[in-house]
């Protein structure tokens, strides 16, 4: 491109005598230099005004520069079907080396896996299957140290990821929740977070989970990591 290329020069001016000095550059408006032979018969006889000119200026450069190609938009990526199980308890409280198992922790460890599964479905980058057939194995059984039974039970149940957690109580003051994710077929691990939450209240809880869901678990580009379906 030749910024400043003369098309025209000297053009007639209005009726009634005189001229319109100047220089035009298309190549600075469009990225290109338009012939000055296109351009200057527009404007051949005394009685073409300024804006007529103007105008079929536009539509030569029009035939270069053409329409605009539409992008088309990225291809959504499919959501990934997962298996979420429920989460582990571990207490290593003085509480729990008494042997003390508390109904508010149990029920509030069974609401945690149900506000993941919702938090993950609601999302859409998971499309989470029916653990049912496999919830009694899965409760029966200590999910981080089965030799891989979760990603095999995730896998009979046609999903391509494992997800598992646990809340580990030190005390009423720490406590931390832990997400576990792995490729059902291979059992190899994709994706770990932990978060410490203090207070055993059902807020900390809830609130440490929903922080960990938004900022590490969906804040993951899973077409990066597991690639896409």
């Amino acid at each position: 491109m030749r910024p400043g290329f003369p098309l025209i020069s000297s053009l007639p001016g209005p009726r009634g005598g005189g001229t319109i000095k100047g220089q035009w550059s298309a190549g600075r408006a469009y990225g290109i230099d338009v012939p000055a032979g296109l351009i200057a018969p527009l404007a051949k006889r005394h009685d073409v005004g300024m804006r007529g000119f103007l105008l079929g200026l536009f539509c030569a450069l029009s035939l270069f520069v053409g329409p605009a190609r539409a992008q088309s938009p990225s291809a959504a990526i499919a959501p990934l079907r997962a298996a979420v199980f429920d989460f582990e308890w571990i207490d290593t409280s003085l509480e729990g080396a008494q042997g003390a198992l508390r109904q508010d922790e149990q029920q509030r460890l069974r609401e945690l896996g149900e506000r993941l599964r919702r938090e993950l479905a609601a999302s859409g980058r998971f499309e989470l299957v029916d653990i049912t057939p496999v919830a009694a194995e899965a409760r029966g059984s200590n999910l981080q140290a089965c030799g891989g039974c979760d990603a095999r039970m995730a896998k009979v149940l046609g999903a391509r990821l494992a997800i598992t957690g646990t809340v580990q109580k030190v005390s009423n003051l720490i406590l931390n929740i832990n997400i576990y994710m792995r490729d059902a077929e291979t059992g190899r691990l994709l994706f770990v977070s932990s978060a410490d939450m203090r207070g055993n209240t059902e807020e900390s809880w809830t609130r440490t989970l929903d922080w960990l869901v938004k900022n590490r678990l969906l804040a993951e580009d899973t077409s990066r990591v597991f690639g896409s379906p």
